[in-house]
């Protein structure tokens, strides 16, 4: 870092941090009620008693800490701190009144991170004689960790690693943290909530219960994937698994794409790029599946036709579920869904992955660079999406938290590797979790080691936030250094 570079560093200011974790508090004490509320409806009184306890915990600290004088500004690193200390503390405390469905507290905390992040995985062996209440609780904590929390939060905070998680702003918007984002998150949540609603009303018309109709589409369109059955989708008839999966991918397209929609304005530069090859990239994992999975197993061509779509969607979208035992798949079958998992689907979703935008941004780069070879050196080029130049910062993002993706996944395979685990089902567990999907092949369960199972918990919370925020909490200049005054 330049000696100018290190004179303009502010490191967080303790106050702002804490003032807005406070009232972030108090929103999750709020979302915490509905789950305590439907405990009262199916008389648990051990599960409600534990999140109204909860919830005491969550008002006693919001109270106490929005009190503290608020700052006129945030700076993007505060922001980043907190949507990072925000999905850290909230598994942790879920953790407590989920360890009453029969869960040790490792499980319990790794099957919250895997709500909270959207993942999806889970080391229970079976769901049968699950609590209803502890079924509603894991889809609901997805619902809120797919959209409204990342909302609440990134109400406060803005930057570019989550941007891409995504929800872009105008401008004008980006240089006030704290209001414009705030108008943003309202505006996005009104398309979450307007695709929740039908989902709902889609599912009931194909035939499911309400609780079903509820947990599935809180699962689907937050690409979460907790089903409250074992066979996950494999339980429905075709119109519902078909319904279910465009809700998953309704979830993976740019929901601030909705809202322009419906607003007639012109879609911002990437969205029909995203929609489009969100579509491609499903209907080819869809083909190429079908063919490894008619090639290499004795299915027929209609069960080949049924599940090969199925999964195709359900790995490009991350949402994670699935008609059939992925561990029953061809090696070749799994290697395709791994790099339809680590792609996931368009930024601004709540879809995982390093997304489909940053993918054809690195497939334009290198389209760039051949085509340079063939030109003269005074012929003035520049790398172009949809006929738009692409800057010198956003490809670099794309192209550094597609490396970190990298990074993240080959560092946490080699750990399942070393400890004597199938390779290939290794990666695409590791995949899976970092790309927030869900899907399995066995290796998650209650017998894994507590290594691996924290492992597979920091992939899961590294992939949703896309690691940036993390190495911004981590980062020593985040916390010690001068320090903006506050106002």
């Amino acid at each position: 870092m330049s000696g100018q570079a290190a004179e303009l560093r502010y490191a967080v200011r303790l106050r702002v941090v804490w003032k807005y974790f406070g009232q972030l508090c108090l929103v999750l004490a709020a979302l915490t009620g509905v789950t305590m509320l439907v405990a009262v409806l199916f008389g648990d009184q051990q599960m409600g008693l534990r999140y109204a306890l909860v919830i005491c915990l969550l008002l006693g600290l919001g109270i106490t800490l929005s009190r503290l004088p608020a700052p006129s500004s945030m700076q993007a690193n505060e922001g980043m701190v907190l949507v990072a200390l925000m999905f850290l503390f909230t598994p942790f405390v879920m953790s407590y009144p989920m360890m009453a469905s029969g869960m040790d507290f490792a499980d319990a905390l790794f099957e919250a991170i895997s709500g909270v992040t959207t993942t999806g995985l889970s080391t229970r062996a079976t769901l049968a004689g699950a609590p209803a209440v502890f079924l509603f609780a894991r889809s609901w904590m997805q619902w809120y960790g797919g959209l409204g929390i990342v909302i609440l939060s990134l109400g406060l905070a803005m930057q570019p690693g989550l941007v891409a998680k995504g929800l872009a702003v105008t401008e004008a918007e980006a240089h006030d943290l704290v209001g414009g984002t705030r108008a943003h998150a309202r505006r996005v949540l009104k398309v979450y909530a307007a695709l929740t609603v039908i989902g709902i009303v889609g599912a009931l018309l194909t035939g499911l219960g309400l609780f079903d109709a509820v947990l599935y589409t809180f699962s689907a369109v937050s690409t979460g994937g907790f089903a409250p059955y074992d066979a996950s989708l494999g339980v429905f008839a075709w119109p519902a698994q078909l319904w279910i999966s465009l809700l998953c991918l309704a979830g993976a397209v740019s929901l601030a794409f909705y809202h322009r929609l419906y607003r007639r304005r012109h879609p911002m530069p990437g969205d029909l790029s995203q929609v489009r090859a969100l579509l491609a990239a499903g209907l080819l994992v869809s083909l190429l599946l079908a063919a490894s999975m008619r090639t290499t197993t004795d299915l027929p061509w209609a069960a080949v036709l049924h599940h090969a779509p199925q999964l195709a969607v359900s790995a490009q979208t991350t949402a994670g579920f699935a008609s059939m035992p992925c561990a029953e798949l061809s090696a070749g079958s799994k290697l395709i869904l791994i790099f339809s998992m680590l792609v996931g689907g368009g930024v601004s979703s709540t879809a995982g992955g390093f997304k489909l935008l940053r993918l054809l941004i690195a497939i334009g780069v290198f389209r760039f660079i051949l085509v340079r070879t063939c030109l003269p050196r005074h012929a003035v080029v520049e790398p172009r999406l949809e006929g738009r130049i692409l800057e010198g910062a956003e490809i670099r993002e794309a192209l550094l938290l597609i490396l970190l993706f990298m990074a993240v996944v080959a560092l946490s395979w080699l750990v399942f590797v070393a400890m004597g685990y199938d390779p290939l089902d290794s990666l695409f567990e590791v995949v899976s979790a970092t790309g927030t999907v869900g899907l399995s092949v066995g290796i998650t369960s209650s017998a894994l080691p507590s290594l691996l199972k924290g492992v597979l918990c920091i992939d899961m919370l590294m992939g949703r936030l896309e690691i940036i925020a993390w190495l911004v909490l981590l980062y020593p200049g985040t916390w010690f250094g001068r320090r903006m005054e506050v106002k």
